[in-house]
């Protein structure tokens, strides 16, 4: 396993928060950054069917930018949906959540350790920011529990 597979890996430990706009990953990547805490920036389930990766990818670079000191992985959910799993690969996602076939999921696996990605097949335990009236009180009490 390369460096880059293992800081994934490990990084897929951290507490995993479902951001579904900027506004989230911004208040997430902060609150990480205060607590001094790495962090699981978690796409809605199957976002990669309207979401998509390009959108998600910039989603994430524009927040990590934003706050430069936040240690955070991304995970794009795609679902049963073996091409978008590729192409969110291709597209420079770190990690994808594929619930597929498991012959596919083992060929996507291979393609992601080829540039340091990864796929997973369980969701991490996260709290979900839609709908969530104070967002920063919310990544904060996930954080520290």
């Amino acid at each position: 396993m390369n460096d880059a597979m293992s800081d994934t890996q490990s990084l897929l430990k951290a507490a995993a928060i479902v951001v579904h706009e900027l506004a989230h990953v911004e208040t997430a990547l902060a609150a990480a950054a205060r607590a001094g805490q790495a962090l699981v920036l978690l796409s809605p389930r199957g976002a990669s069917a309207y979401m998509g990766a390009g959108y998600f990818r910039a989603m994430i670079e524009t927040g990590r930018r934003m706050h430069p000191a936040a240690e955070a992985v991304a995970v794009l959910d795609c679902g049963d949906r073996a091409g978008d799993a590729m192409g969110a690969l291709r597209e420079g996602i770190e990690v994808v959540c594929f619930r597929g076939d498991p012959a596919v999921a083992t060929k996507l696996a291979e393609m992601a350790a080829q540039s340091g990605a990864a796929v997973i097949e369980v969701r991490p335990d996260a709290i979900d920011l839609a709908g969530v009236d104070d967002a920063a009180n919310a990544c904060r009490t996930w954080l520290n529990k």
